[in-house]
């Protein structure tokens, strides 16, 4: 495979100019997406025309380079978490029904929370996820979900990590977000009041494959004033129960 003088491979300089990408930043000029993948400009260019001609990347009417219908298709053809979304959407849809707000579905994905799917109501509270948004896993009721499932070597990785904090209340001491993992694995669920945005509540709870083991965080996103949690938590529970019966189904094996 050819190498640049600096001996990097062109799919390592391809996935930087994918990954300079984000639901933030959609579309970026050449000199700033250059910028953003480390590269020069004159590299850049041309790595773009050529994605371009296979439909990978596209220029808007602006010239400003997006992320192609072609790159859409194949990664919507090939993505394994095609299923577990296209399941969970009824049940996503009726505890919208219910909540009023927002409910979405967030897989583990590294040291982050992964958005598969968020579906909201009109005048619904803030929130700032995104479909293929990601997440710090100590920030989001959904990443601390997974994370209170996850290996043991991922929890320490990320407890020894510096924790970034949104606001006053996300939690931001390894001692703080121990207490908060065990809190889960005992009472089945995460609440995390204000941690993204202060009048913003996460709750989530976990998602089973067949075999028991935790493959997502199902969580709502509710009006931090008053109390929006206990009137809502049957529900979401009783969401993700009929989730994971329905990924014990055809629905999935086929």
């Amino acid at each position: 495979m050819a190498r640049s003088p600096s001996g990097e491979s062109v799919i390592e300089r391809v996935v930087r100019i994918l990954e300079s990408f984000d639901p933030e930043m959609p579309a970026l000029t050449i000199s700033a997406l250059a910028a953003r993948a480390d590269l020069t400009t004159s590299t850049t260019s041309r790595l773009v025309d050529q994605m371009a001609s296979h439909g990978l990347l596209r220029r808007d009417d602006q010239g400003r380079v997006r992320v192609g219908i072609r790159m859409w298709e194949l990664a919507s053809r090939a993505s394994p978490t095609l299923a577990l979304r296209e399941v969970a959407m009824p049940f996503m849809e009726d505890l919208l029904a219910i909540v009023g707000h927002h409910t979405q579905l967030g897989v583990l994905d590294q040291r982050e929370v992964l958005f598969l799917e968020r579906l909201s109501a009109r005048n619904a509270v803030i929130n700032i996820t995104k479909i293929a948004g990601r997440l710090p896993l100590h920030a989001s009721s959904s990443g601390i979900v997974l994370l209170a499932h996850a290996s043991r070597a991922l929890q320490e990785q990320v407890l020894a990590a510096p924790l970034r904090t949104y606001t006053e209340r996300t939690v931001r001491t390894p001692d703080e977000l121990r207490r908060m993992l065990a809190d889960v694995r005992r009472q089945g669920y995460a609440v995390c009041p204000g941690f993204i945005d202060p009048a913003a509540t996460g709750v989530a709870v976990p998602v089973r494959d067949p075999g028991g083991r935790v493959i997502a965080g199902l969580a709502i996103v509710v009006p931090s004033e008053g109390d929006h949690v206990t009137p809502h938590l049957g529900a979401l529970r009783a969401a993700a129960r009929g989730l994971e019966r329905a990924l014990r189904g055809p629905v999935v094996s086929s």
